[in-house]
């Protein structure tokens, strides 16, 4: 999705996350490309955390990336929804390079 006034382009994965069933959006373009960018950030920002992680305490790339999905995915207090955080820890696995991890199966979109 890309909007003419703005030069963001947002994924078609991420796109998903907020379509029905006809691949109509559920949410305001607006307000998809927010959340967009809050996930794209965190995704960003978790990525020296994960490396720190797999040097210093935890030495599997799928474990790692299960610990950050289980606490992005551990309710409305860490502000994103189910799957948000799914997508964020897929993202995540994609900055760096490493397989992406069996995470549960996708859930509607609920508030955060």
């Amino acid at each position: 999705m890309q909007e003419d006034d703005n030069q963001i382009l947002i994924p078609p994965s991420f796109v998903a996350l907020y379509s029905d069933a006809r691949g109509r959006l559920t949410e305001r373009p607006d307000t998809l490309r927010g959340r967009y960018e809050l996930c794209e950030d965190l995704a960003s920002h978790l990525v020296e955390q994960a490396r720190l992680l797999y040097h210093t305490q935890v030495p599997s790339e799928g474990e790692i990336l299960q610990r950050i999905h289980a606490g992005l995915a551990g309710g409305p207090q860490t502000g994103v929804s189910a799957a948000e955080a799914r997508w964020i820890t897929l993202r995540l696995a994609e900055l760096l390079q490493w397989p992406s991890p069996a995470l549960t199966p996708l859930n509607p979109i609920s508030p955060p």
